[in-house]
């Protein structure tokens, strides 16, 4: 059984895997439009950039000092633990997935998908040493192991759900669901926020490449929850990414440009850009649509999704890569669809006359008499013929 301590640190299998080689005279912005061009970032644009919203990122602390995020960010207590209040300090996980998601581009920096959108910073006890959170999977524990409290990343659903947050992203995982999480989801999804989270980087594990699936990773396997994977330059899915059906869309997880903490960028590779991509196009979406539910942006995401596999789905890249602008439309039409009206609790179906009540069951007179004089005429019969072979006899 993994302690809620141990799935926290297992967010580290989602971190940057990027090496700083990005040539520093190509302007980030030329390097991260291939991003926006996959995601049809610009054609969302011309109808929102996510004004109004704000996202929650679970993860390690966001940087508020970085000029793409400067006077955007509101910070939260450390979600590591349940009995003290404490600051955390920024981390370069959690502030990579910030700008990727509400980047303003400020002095010719990089841009988000929702740059309008605020962000909301919810620190958990992410150790973003490389290589820190390859830990094998565990069983899950048993009906009646769990701890009652909750986990890091329980209450920090909960925190980002009371304190505004219409999207959480979580780019962060552990093997193994827990009770506390699951109604944590359930929680916050019913106050209408939506759910986006990685997958995992476990594709090219041994266990991936025998039995052609990956392990699921938690909270992308919650229902309710936007599970991403990740796609290459070329839309095709990344070697690393896990495959199994938590995968619902994918986004661009191969050499994306992302903001360092402190200033500066670097190339990362993962499910976690693939996430927090996503979660800025969810963003847009809500910016949009404020009360459109978690369930019909999920849809919006998945049934305008482009390079949609020849089956319509898989678990390697679910229905395929999300497209901003085909997303939004897609939640217009949705959020235009009238329901059908309801209908009293004394009518069925509708006007009309209800249909006769029927008789309650027991005989019936008629047949009765009926029944009656046949039996009456057949023993009138039966006496005669007896009588008539008598006579014969004698």
């Amino acid at each position: 059984m993994l302690t809620a301590a141990v799935r926290v640190l297992a967010a580290a299998a989602l971190s940057l895997t990027g090496v700083l080689q990005s040539p520093a005279s190509v302007p980030v912005r030329d390097q991260q439009q291939w991003v926006l061009d996959a995601l049809n970032a610009e054609q969302a644009w011309t109808v929102t950039k996510g004004r109004g919203v704000t996202v929650a990122v679970i993860d390690s602390g966001v940087d508020p000092g970085l000029k793409e995020l400067r006077g955007k960010v509101t910070a939260g207590p450390d979600m590591s633990l349940s009995s003290v209040q404490r600051e955390a300090r920024p981390g370069e996980h959690g502030t990579a997935m910030a700008a990727l998601i509400a980047g303003t581009g400020a002095k010719d920096g990089l841009i988000g998908i929702a740059p309008d959108a605020r962000i909301l910073s919810v620190p958990l006890a992410v150790d973003e040493e490389p290589g820190a959170g390859s830990i094998e999977p565990q069983p899950a524990p048993r009906p009646g192991e769990e701890s009652g409290l909750e986990s890091p990343l329980a209450r920090g659903l909960r925190y980002a759900a009371n304190h505004g947050a219409q999207v959480v992203s979580m780019s962060v995982g552990g093997y193994g669901p827990l009770k506390s999480e699951r109604e944590a989801v359930s929680y916050a999804l019913s106050k209408g926020v939506v759910l986006v989270a990685a997958v995992g980087n476990d594709g090219q594990t041994r266990y991936a490449q025998t039995n052609g699936t990956s392990f699921w990773n938690f909270p992308a396997g919650y229902p309710g929850v936007i599970g991403v994977a990740a796609v290459d330059k070329q839309g095709r899915r990344a070697a690393f990414s896990s495959d199994n059906l938590s995968v619902l869309v994918a986004a661009p997880g191969v050499g994306v440009p992302v903001a360092r903490r402190g200033g500066g960028y670097q190339p990362s590779e993962g499910t976690s850009p693939a996430a927090a991509l996503v979660a800025g196009v969810a963003a847009l979406i809500k910016a949009r649509h404020p009360a459109l539910p978690p369930e019909q942006v999920a849809q919006a995401l998945s049934s305008s999704a482009r390079g949609r596999p020849a089956a319509g789905y898989d678990d390697k890249i679910g229905f395929g890569v999300v497209d901003a602008g085909a997303a939004l439309n897609a939640a217009d039409r949705l959020a235009a669809a009238r329901p059908g009206p309801d209908v009293p609790d004394d009518l069925h179906f509708g006007e009309g006359v209800d249909s006769p009540v029927p008789a309650r069951p027991g005989p019936e007179p008629w047949r009765l008499w009926l029944f009656g004089g046949a039996a009456l005429v057949a023993l009138v019969t039966f006496s005669g013929a007896i009588m008539a072979l008598n006579q014969r006899r004698r």
